[in-house]
């Protein structure tokens, strides 16, 4: 994105300093590594447990998009975060600075630290108790309430057609590596232009691809959260996973704010 010579330098500075952030962030995924514990287990997984997650996860996104909205909702502070969005823009509009700018993401990290704590606890609770694949829905759950309270934090919304599927790229390339990420990347930038829906879109091939995505590296893991006491270890991924996907979603919401602020 280019910035015209009279744009405010912070706005510039914060903008470079995002993308040089996406850059290294992609970089480090460019190649999978695969961890010790998953090579030497990989053979045990049933062949059919693929398809089984694939379905979950299928599941999961459908209930809580079309009846789970509310449940959502209620833990994720909604008029308070629009309202703290509200007095960071307005001190940003007075003070034009780079501080001003960073009040946002502060908010934004703020917000992920908690979501990443609740979520390593819960699945290692669930390990314990040798609880795998039942515990995805509580992972979507957690997933999709992290990239919401971001999606406020940075003033956007979260409830239409058009932004749930920009929330499920911003999954999708969470949990990809190589070319694939790219290409996610590269969608999900194409709709922060855009802010609409690709030719002949589908929801339900949308969700679809992303519980591929999330099965086929998940898999092992959910696997091995399936088996008592020893499940607590699968269950540490649960944070890791997470993490992922709230850093992701965070430089992707902080450059499509950014970009607002850019063409105000």
């Amino acid at each position: 994105m280019k910035f015209g010579r009279k744009r405010p330098a912070p706005v510039e500075l914060e903008w470079e300093k995002v993308c040089r952030k996406e850059e290294r962030w992609i970089e480090k995924r460019m190649t999978r590594k695969e961890p010790l514990l998953e090579k030497r287990l990989e053979n045990l997984v049933p062949a059919s447990l693929k398809e089984t997650l694939d379905g979950a996860f299928c599941k999961a996104f459908r209930l809580i998009f079309d009846k789970g909205g509310g449940v959502v909702e209620k833990t994720l502070q909604k008029e308070k975060r629009q309202q703290d969005f509200l007095i960071n823009q307005y001190a940003n509009e007075i003070r034009q600075s780079r501080r001003s700018l960073r009040a946002f993401s502060k908010k934004a990290a703020s917000s992920g630290r908690k979501n990443l704590f609740i979520s390593g606890a819960s699945g290692v609770g669930m390990g314990v108790l040798g609880i795998g694949i039942p515990d995805v829905p509580v992972f979507i759950g957690m997933a999709l309430k992290a990239i919401y309270e971001t999606a406020l934090d940075y003033g956007f919304t979260y409830e239409s057609e058009e932004e749930r599927y920009f929330i499920l790229l911003l999954i999708s390339g969470a949990m990809s590596h190589g070319t694939d990420l790219l290409e996610l990347s590269r969608r999900a930038d194409e709709y922060m232009e855009s802010v609409s829906l690709p030719e002949h879109y589908s929801r339900s091939e949308q969700i679809r691809q992303t519980a591929a995505v999330l099965s086929e590296e998940l898999l092992l893991m959910k696997f091995i959260q399936g088996i008592p006491l020893v499940g607590a270890a699968g269950g540490v991924f649960d944070a890791v996973w997470m993490k992922q996907i709230t850093e992701y979603a965070e430089l992707k919401y902080r450059k499509r704010f950014l970009m607002t602020v850019f063409k105000e």
